[in-house]
Order: C-alpha cells, then structure tokens, then sequence
C-alpha cells in the first residue's frame, strides 16, 4: 500500500533510569499499535536521557541485553526506532539508534558527529560512529541520522545517494537562543529550516522525534514533525509537551517529488569525488 501510519514519540525519558525508561516505551508502543502505527520512531538516548557524563558505562548495553530483548519482542507488532548507549565486545561506547522489526536489529546507526561547542560534550565520553548505510525498513528504504549528524549536509548526501526514501531523524536538542514571546527556542527554527530543505532537496520524508523534559536546567524543546517530499509540513507537535504524533505517509508523494523535481537523477557523482579528492589533498580552505 502507498499509504503507511507512523508515529513520532515526543517523550521525557528519565535520566539513568533503563526500567523506568523502558516501560515508558512499551505504554507508548501499546498506544502507537491502538492507533495504527506501523512504526514507532522514538528520540536520541531515549532508553537513558541525555546529558549523562560519567554514567555512560553505567547505563549502556551490548545489542544481547535482555532490555533490549524484550524490545525486539514488542517489534513482533510495531517497528521501533530506539535510542541507546550502545556497548560493544570492544567495550566501546556509542550513542546509537536501532531499528526493530519482526523480533531483530534490523539496523544500528552509531553517531557520526559528536558535538562538542556550547553546553555538549559527547566526544569525551563516546565513540564516533564511522558508516552512513540505508537499509530496507517496513516503510521503505531508510537512512537514520542522530541529531548533531543532521548539521553536517554530507551525511543526508551520502544517504541520499544509497537509496534514501525515508530520512529519520532521533534528537534530543535542548533550547538555545532565548524565547521571545509568543516564539520558540531560536535553534528550534533552524532545526525546521533543516528539516524542510532536506525533505526537498533530497526529495524524501523526514521524520524528526525531539524529545521534551528537563535536564541539568536544558529544556528540550520537542516540536517532533513529518516532512514531506515537497518540503511540506505533513505533521507538526507542540512544543515543550509530552505527545504521540501519529500520521500517515504516502509514498506517492516521493514518486511525485522526483518527477518534478530529478534531482538525484542529474547528481554528478564523480565531479563530486573529484572535487573531494582534491580538497583531501590540498587542505580544506
């Protein structure tokens, strides 16, 4: 069917709380399922908060952990997009989404960009993740980019290039650049500016899941969306406020974007490794 309902889980996990966290995601599951979600896309770090600094070892776990277990059960009757620290054999330590589905780990994407500048300090505490992959998902090809990797264009580029129909994004962006009245954060809107050029630029749907609640005094700001191709807001969530965003997306309207608007057909992929490859040897300016 061209037609398919997901929903974006706008909630406020717990800070280093994994049971509290994850039964905040099986209620929201069984509400996602009631109505009619065939996926479930939840934000960053949503199984343990955000800012957690030395906690990190404490609350992360292997792709085995029985948490996780009982998640990839739960994706017997809804695909899930699930936020975690995830822990390898190597004992490394990644802010990571999964994708779930039918009872598996359809996909993991660990973090490319850690930021570092303002308030964030990922990059002390985590590994950078190093592969940008689509994967075929219950609602067609899809690439996830976490949060900070959205700021750096060349990561919805490369996924663009491998096939992306579906861009999902899991955030957890606390408000910066004060409130005036009666407006939101001002990073808020350059996250929708974002989000609206990708959409169209890449002619595919971008499903954005921002988190809500409070942390170390950061407020995040929520305002989940669903973009479509055209670069249309399909679907938008308050700000601030815990929800469950549920709407429908239409793959006919992919089909239509790039009947108007070919711009994945006339990409130039070798004047762009090209150009790289000469600015890997000279220095970036």
């Amino acid at each position: 069917m061209s037609r398919q309902t997901i929903a974006l889980a706008q909630i406020s996990p717990a800070l280093g709380d994994l049971e509290r966290n994850l039964a905040l995601h099986e209620k929201t599951a069984e509400e996602a399922i009631s109505r009619g979600a065939r996926l479930l896309v939840f934000p960053e770090l949503s199984l343990t908060g955000y800012f957690l600094k030395d906690i990190v070892s404490s609350v992360a776990l292997p792709l085995t952990s029985p948490i996780l277990g009982r998640l990839r059960d739960l994706s017997r009757r809804i695909d899930l997009v699930v936020g975690l620290v995830e822990e390898t054999t190597e004992h490394l330590f990644y802010n990571a989404a999964l994708y779930l589905s039918m009872g598996e780990i359809a996909h993991v994407h660990r973090k490319v960009y850690l930021p570092t500048y303002g308030i964030f300090d990922e990059q002390r505490y985590l590994a950078e993740g190093g592969r940008i992959r689509t994967f075929r998902s219950g609602i067609g090809r899809a690439a996830i980019l976490i949060c900070e990797d959205m700021w750096h264009p060349s990561t919805a580029f490369v996924a663009s290039l491998d096939g992306m129909d579906i861009l999902i994004c899991p955030s957890s962006s606390p408000g910066r650049g004060g409130l005036e009245e009666g407006k939101t954060f001002a990073n808020a809107r350059a996250w929708e500016t974002i989000n609206r050029a990708y959409a169209q630029l890449f002619t595919c749907y971008v499903l954005y899941a921002n988190r809500v609640g409070y942390e170390d005094g950061a407020c995040f700001w929520g305002g989940s969306e669903v973009i479509a191709p055209s670069g249309e807001p399909v679907a938008k969530a308050e700000y601030v406020s815990e929800t469950i965003l549920v709407t429908d997306i239409d793959h006919a309207e992919i089909r239509r974007a790039r009947t108007a608007n070919p711009l994945l057909r006339d990409e130039r992929v070798d004047v762009t490794l090209r150009e790289l490859e000469r600015i890997r040897r000279e220095g970036v300016r």
